[in-house]
């Protein structure tokens, strides 16, 4: 049998497997540097950058485990986009694969801006931070609204030649209604989900255990929730997807390529794995291999419904 081909496509972006990290854990790469060759991935989606710097939420406590997941209210933490390009990406850029920036803002104006900053730098695409559920301004506003989506979407289109790649959030009544609206405005290929809006309580303080009260939910937790959210948007509009939300191995990824998505990323798996990633791609070829498929496009959206 030949060589199982792992190439996808997100629109014109060609990736050599369909394995991302997603934004947000993996950080600018230095973090994990040394820990693993993640030139051997698909993808590297570098954490959420805003046109100034950011605090984030308070320091106080910021993450919370939960069954089978965690949860997260960091408030998009990150260093601006002007020491992003000066201190960051060149760091990032060791890694031989495609790097994906993500950007958030308050406006779509503030959008637009760092699109146009980063649309001379060797970054392959761009993911639209419009979901994250852990900021007061921006984010999720952005996400729960067609038009709203829609405006970010199409002032980044406006703003650079790089693909777009738009990022949903969970936490909406029909989701498929936002993916069109990102479709028409410009998107070339979608991203969800983003985590599900949650609380952890302390029963014995009685208040929220984190100190932002509500945050994000991640982890295994979420998978059947997101493979659900993948499904509807891969039937609802032509564009390609990558799914995420708990991807703990190569059975879990396979969920989410056979209800369509085109390629999958991993985030929360990484706190416990660092090369996670590898051994989800590994799992894949093995997949293929065993099942007699030449490439792993034969896969997408081929789930049959009883």
């Amino acid at each position: 049998m030949t060589a199982t081909d792992l190439t996808v496509r997100l629109g014109p972006l060609t990736l050599k497997n369909p394995v991302l990290l997603a934004s947000g854990i993996f950080g600018y790469g230095d973090e994990f540097a040394g820990l693993a060759d993640y030139s051997q991935l698909g993808a590297l989606v570098l954490k959420t950058i805003t046109r100034e710097p950011r605090a984030g939420n308070p320091p106080a406590c910021r993450t919370a485990e939960t069954p089978a997941g965690m949860v997260n209210a960091i408030g998009l933490e990150n260093v601006g986009l002007e020491a992003f390009l000066r201190d960051k990406l060149p760091l990032a850029l060791a890694h031989d694969t495609n790097l994906i920036a993500s950007i958030a803002g308050d406006t779509p104006e503030d959008f637009a801006h760092c699109a146009a900053a980063l649309d001379s730098t060797p970054l392959a695409a761009l993911e639209i931070n419009i979901s994250c559920p852990n900021v007061k301004h921006g984010g999720m506003a952005f996400g729960v609204s067609p038009e709203a989506s829609a405006e970010v979407v199409s002032a980044v289109r406006a703003a650079t030649t790089k693909p777009i790649i738009a990022k949903l959030t969970p936490n909406v009544t029909d989701i498929t209604a936002i993916a069109a609206a990102c479709q028409r405005a410009g998107a070339d290929a979608l991203s969800l989900t983003n985590t599900f809006s949650a609380m952890v309580i302390d029963v014995e303080k009685r208040c929220p255990l984190l100190a932002a009260n509500t945050g994000g939910l991640s982890g295994p937790a979420i998978r059947p929730a997101a493979v659900y959210r993948v499904f509807q948007v891969a039937r609802a509009v032509d564009l390609p997807v990558i799914g995420m939300g708990g991807i703990w191995n190569a059975s879990d990824a396979l969920e989410f390529i056979l209800a369509g998505a085109s390629a999958v990323a991993i985030g929360t798996a990484l706190y416990a794995d660092p090369a996670v990633g590898h051994r989800v791609l590994a799992g894949l070829r093995d997949y293929l291999e065993r099942h007699r498929l030449a490439t792993i496009t034969d896969l997408i959206g081929s789930l049959e419904l009883h």
